[in-house]
């Protein structure tokens, strides 16, 4: 599989936006996709956050495995990074989130009324890579639709303040992808999810990865959703996506059945998964997000 590149020129602009305007924000939100929470981490953000209050917010965990969530979550906080799972779809996990960042201003705003300064909004920047559903996040914490979203990446070009009630302020800013990847399994498994634009893969190339994945972690999925047998998963898989091509009445037509698979995938059909796997801990502690 070739390697993977996407750096637009307004996502460089964007990082040059982003840089000049963390004075004015007083926590950075980094939202990544729970099922490559790792995969899908911008290295860019350390650079772009500075010394700023930090807080990770693991998006789309309705499509992760819940306990390998809960493994992430864990380890991230054994870093010293306040994190949670949330679904900005339905808005489970978001008051959490929001009375975490609350809590991380509180001493601040404290000192500053102290001095007889009144209390204002908290600013919050928006960080992540693209289609990691930062707009959906945005959306259900303003409470109205003035983030553009779309199932697809690269839908948010510009930068805006957005008010949220009298707590919070929120510049929104586009998804930012860095200009290499150092890993190219990196890359596919941000073409699996959907952080790259469909038109920049070769999309047989990542079903066959995805096949390959899928078989050791989830056969079950596989079977039921293509009509398949252990002995068709006991085939190479060039194989079994011939297999699934012909399942699926799709004839020849291998590039078609790879996007069809592609896109169960994505919208959760095969089960719940998560591609990057989370570090060995001695203890794993249940981490719900909240109704």
């Amino acid at each position: 599989m070739s390697t993977i590149q996407w750096f637009p020129g307004h996502m460089a602009k964007a990082k040059r936006e982003a840089i000049e305007k963390l004075k004015l924000v007083d926590i950075v939100v980094e939202c990544v996709d729970a099922r490559i929470p790792e995969s899908s981490r911008n290295p860019l953000v350390e650079e772009i956050k500075s010394n700023k209050k930090h807080i990770m917010v693991l998006n789309k965990a309705d499509l992760a495995d819940s306990q390998s969530t809960s493994r992430w979550i864990n380890f991230y906080r054994s870093q010293g990074i306040e994190a949670y799972p949330l679904q900005a779809k339905d808005g489970k996990g978001l008051a959490t989130v929001k009375t975490a960042m609350k809590k991380m201003m509180q001493a601040d705003f404290d000192r500053l009324a102290a001095k007889g300064v009144l209390p204002r909004p908290i600013r919050l920047m928006i960080l992540g890579i693209p289609n990691v559903g930062k707009s959906t996040f945005i959306n259900r914490i303003i409470q109205k639709n003035q983030a553009e979203t779309a199932n697809k990446p690269g839908v948010t070009k510009g930068q805006r303040w957005l008010k949220i009630g009298n707590d919070f302020e929120l510049l929104d800013t586009p998804g930012i992808l860095w200009p290499k990847f150092e890993d190219a399994l990196i890359g596919k498994k941000l073409a699996v999810t959907g952080a790259i634009k469909d038109t920049l893969l070769q999309m047989d190339d990542i079903a066959l990865y995805a096949i390959d994945v899928f078989k050791e972690s989830n056969p079950e999925g596989l079977k039921r959703v293509y009509r398949l047998t252990d002995s068709d998963l006991e085939m190479d898989n060039p194989q079994i996506l011939m297999k699934i091509t012909s399942n699926l009445g799709m004839k020849d037509d291998y590039d078609r059945a790879s996007e069809r698979l592609i896109y169960d995938i994505r919208g959760g059909k095969l089960g719940t998964y998560t591609l990057d796997t989370p570090p060995v801990s001695p203890v794993v502690s249940k981490v719900e997000a909240d109704a």
